[in-house]
């Protein structure tokens, strides 16, 4: 599946309203630009750190509220 094309869904017109049906989620994600797979590696190692961090830190709501 190119991204570029990619559909979330359509819209199905029903008795007196209109409901959204997505499409299904398993297929192959292909994409042109290289830069993707830098920004999710990227957003994959901070999403790490993000998470070791709240191991570390007791209580992350009360951190998070201060």
């Amino acid at each position: 599946m190119n991204l570029k094309n990619f559909k979330a869904g359509h819209y199905i017109e029903q008795y007196q309203y209109k409901s959204f049906s997505p499409v299904k989620i398993n297929q192959t994600w292909v994409w042109d630009d290289p830069q993707i797979n830098v920004l999710l590696e990227q957003a994959t190692r901070v999403l790490g750190e993000l998470n070791a961090f709240t191991l570390i830190v007791p209580d992350v709501d009360m951190y998070i509220y201060m």
